[in-house]
Formats: C-alpha cells, sequence, structure tokens
C-alpha cells in the first residue's frame, strides 16, 4: 500500500510542478498575436527588492496592457515599461521608461540566464533596474552576472515563443492582465 501511494504521489507531483512554482508567481495574461497565460515563479531568494517591486506594481494594476516593446527572435522579450504605456505608448520612447517607483540596486546571483529565464532590463547603470524585465527565448550567457535574475517560466513558454518580434513590433501584443499567486 505505501509503495503504491508513493508511487502516485511521484506521479503526481511534476504536472503540480509545472503549473505552480514556490511562489510567489506572476500570471500573464498575453493578448495579441500570442494569446495566453504565462506563468513565472518569481525567486524572492536571489532577488528580494526587485521581487517585491515586480509583484507591487502587478497587485497595483501597473502591469496591465503593457506591451512587449524590445522582441528580438532567439534573444528575449522585453516588457515592463509603465511610464510608456501612461504615456499612450508613443514608439519614439519605447523602452525608455520604468515607473512612480524607484531604481532598485543590483542584486546578481550565478543563475545562468537559461532558457525561459526572466531578468530585469535596466541602462548602462547595474543600479537602474525599475519596472522592465525580459523573458530569454534561448541561452544569453553574455548576461551572466550582469543583470538580475527575477524568476523562471514554469508554464506558457509557448505563449512567450508566440510573441510578436520588433524593435518595437508593428503590431506589439500585450499583458491584458497581470496577477500575482502566493
Amino acid at each position: 500500500m505505501l509503495r503504491k501511494v508513493l508511487l502516485l504521489t511521484l506521479l503526481a507531483t511534476p504536472a503540480l510542478a509545472q503549473e505552480d512554482g514556490p511562489g510567489p508567481n506572476l500570471m500573464i495574461e498575453v493578448a495579441g498575436a500570442a494569446t495566453g497565460t504565462v506563468v513565472i515563479d518569481l525567486l524572492p531568494d536571489v532577488a528580494p527588492k526587485h521581487v517585491e517591486q515586480i509583484t507591487a506594481l502587478a497587485t497595483e494594476g501597473a502591469y496591465d496592457n503593457v506591451q512587449f516593446h524590445r522582441v528580438i527572435d532567439g534573444f528575449m522579450a522585453q516588457t515592463g515599461d509603465v511610464e510608456f504605456a501612461k504615456a499612450g505608448g508613443d514608439t519614439a520612447r519605447a523602452g525608455m521608461g520604468g515607473s512612480t517607483r524607484p531604481d532598485l540596486p543590483a542584486e546578481f546571483s550565478d543563475i545562468p540566464f537559461d532558457r525561459g529565464v526572466v531578468g530585469m532590463a535596466r541602462s548602462q547603470d547595474p543600479d537602474s533596474a525599475n519596472s522592465q524585465f525580459f523573458i530569454m527565448f534561448a541561452p544569453g550567457d553574455f548576461l551572466n552576472g550582469q543583470y538580475t535574475v527575477v524568476g523562471r517560466v514554469i508554464s506558457g513558454m509557448e505563449v512567450v515563443d508566440a510573441i510578436t518580434k520588433g524593435e518595437p513590433p508593428a503590431t506589439p501584443d500585450i499583458m491584458a492582465k497581470v496577477t500575482v499567486a502566493p
């Protein structure tokens, strides 16, 4: 009997792990050419200040209807320019803004920028990350130790792969709704 329970537990565990990470999880409803839900397991033990800022912005609804403004095939999809969204999406300044919250000091780690890893965008100043983040399409070892890792996609990578490419895309996909699940 114990063997049967253990086997059932082992069989059930991977399915649960794909749906939820230890949390908190960022749930992104993507709309546009790409449609579906992306679930990101945030890593508060790795980047506590960055995760706190992202979850606060998501809870406030600041990320809702924000577009993916820089999407480079084989590299990454970038979003989170809250000021850009509030300014009506003037493409001349896509990716230049943040939020009303202060910039954050870098929280670099030894986690590699592999496919599905989520990092914080910043200017040349390592302590300038604010609200923008990017999701890796493929490994980017040259980013390791240079940008803050905040999480990894645990579900919906096929949605990320379908996001319209461009800098900015002619018709950008958006984060229609972003929520946080414990």
